[in-house]
């Protein structure tokens, strides 16, 4: 039977993550003390204990989430004998995850990749300080409603307001500016959407605000 690795995204993301790897996976340990040497940073020690909105930024929950992802491979590794480029027929990763996936497999260094994603995580901020922009996951949804929610919003709203994600299993996320995604909400539940709920992240990913982000990388 193949083998696939699926890297998470943004919004995973806790205070926490990690720390039972540490703790307990001398390879794991090694993870986070590269991460925090390349970012000139103990990134590790806001993994670990927060706070929870410092860790939501995008600048940090990008690399954090790698560093995690990362860590867990490097402790199958040792305990139970994974050699991911030779066992694994697909790597992939959900958004940033992507970049974990490379990181796993060998395409790029650790190192790079936390420096990458910091860059990546910086030029995504500043295209849109943190609380003009969200994202909000609509459970309950197809692909269809949820553009007709997304356009119903983006013209009220008079913002930007695009599906972002089509994740599956009735679970589809919108982006945008934060007044559209909220007033994308308020409709969603009129319109008898099983649940809407904003995301834990700091900035609107995967939609037209991203632009300037885009250009600068």
């Amino acid at each position: 039977m193949q083998k696939a690795f699926i890297f998470p995204g943004q919004g995973s993301q806790a205070v926490g993550m990690g720390k039972a790897l540490f703790d307990a996976f001398a390879p794991a340990r090694a993870v986070f003390a590269e991460v925090d040497d390349a970012l000139s940073q103990p990134l590790s020690k806001l993994m670990f204990e927060g706070p929870d909105a410092e860790l939501t930024l995008t600048a940090n929950a990008q690399p954090a989430l790698m560093a995690a992802s990362l860590a867990a491979i490097r402790a199958l590794e040792a305990e139970c004998g994974l050699d991911l480029p030779r066992d694994a027929a697909f790597v992939a990763g959900h958004s940033l995850g992507e970049y974990s996936a490379l990181a796993a497999a060998g395409a790029l260094t650790i190192s790079d990749t936390a420096r990458l994603l910091r860059i990546r995580g910086d030029a995504m901020q500043k295209a849109v300080p943190v609380g003009e922009g969200a994202m909000a996951a609509l459970l309950g949804a197809d692909f269809d409603q949820a553009r007709a929610v997304a356009q119903a919003a983006a013209t009220a709203a008079n913002g930007v307001c695009q599906v972002a994600n089509d994740n599956g299993g009735g679970q589809v996320v919108i982006s945008g500016d934060k007044a559209a995604v909220d007033k994308a909400i308020d409709i969603a539940r009129e319109k008898g959407i099983k649940r809407a709920l904003l995301l834990p992240v700091s900035a609107p990913f995967h939609c037209a605000l991203m632009q300037p982000a885009a250009d600068a990388m």
